[in-house]
């Protein structure tokens, strides 16, 4: 049997756009690489003018290679490529399949899909990190654009009393869902939809977002209305370059710079009142 392989270069800012239009097509097997991912599709399931439309519409911004290839295990080529991460000696990041020796403080099992958040991104690094650094216990925790929910799953873990999560994409909600279970917490309510659209009441202690400049610009203001009067926003996915913009924007929240974090010219940013 033969499949269709797409392979994509773009930004991780439209990488999960793209796989999300692709995804529509019946490609039904995804791997995240450094540059972008690729997308496999059995090739009697291959809609290339469908395709092609696609291709138009991301030319700016992404490249598109295809070719064809034989059928592949493809959970033990992703396995091959899908090592564990380990964050300031403190979090161990893994999937299930991997056997770790080593003991850490705290362990989360990440298993992705389609969705976004893994620890080798240095987004999710950065917000690992400094999440660590923050006092979770008996807080209340927002988790926009969750991903693979492993934020949520880290502020449980650090003592958390709830956690509210919450993703735009069908497949991030469920795949949220299947590590969360994984990891035993019992104090994530997941659920689909943007923030403006879901019915979520109360403050919030801590308010994570790993989103995009362009979203978090957008959405500050709202975040800002959760927020509690003592509260923290921790903030990536974002160029340092663009730390400028963001600042400018919090400012007309009354919200300030407490840190900022940078990883290959990836940035962070802690806000508080």
């Amino acid at each position: 049997m033969f499949y269709t392989r797409l392979k994509v270069t773009c930004d991780t800012e439209v990488s999960e756009i793209i796989m999300a239009e692709v995804g529509e097509l019946g490609f039904d097997s995804f791997l995240e690489t450094d540059s972008g991912f690729e997308a496999y599709v059995e090739l009697e399931n291959y809609d290339k003018p469908e395709y092609l439309v696609i291709q138009e519409k991301y030319q700016q911004v992404a490249q598109f290679h295809q070719d064809q290839i034989q059928k592949q295990n493809w959970n033990e080529e992703w396995e091959k490529g899908y090592h564990p991460i380990v964050v300031e000696e403190t979090c161990l990041i893994r999937a299930e399949f991997h056997q770790i020796e080593k003991r850490y403080p705290y362990e989360l099992i990440i298993t992705p899909k389609m969705s976004f958040g893994t620890g080798h991104h240095q987004t999710t690094y950065l917000m690992v990190k400094n999440q660590l650094l923050i006092d979770h216990r008996n807080k209340r925790v927002m988790d926009a654009g969750c991903g693979t929910a492993i934020l949520s799953i880290l502020a449980s873990k650090l003592g958390a009393k709830e956690v509210e999560a919450f993703d735009i994409d069908e497949w991030s909600v469920s795949n949220g869902i299947e590590n969360i279970e994984v990891n035993g917490c019992k104090n994530i309510h997941h659920k689909q939809g943007r923030l403006s659209e879901l019915n979520i009441s109360g403050k919030f202690d801590i308010i994570l977002a790993n989103i995009n400049k362009n979203i978090l610009l957008e959405e500050l203001k709202l975040y800002q209305e959760y927020l509690a009067s003592d509260g923290l926003i921790l903030l990536s996915g974002f160029y340092t370059e663009d730390i400028a913009d963001l600042l400018v924007e919090a400012s007309r929240f009354n919200l300030k710079e407490q840190k900022r974090d940078e990883r290959e010219n990836w940035a962070a940013l802690l806000l508080n009142r």
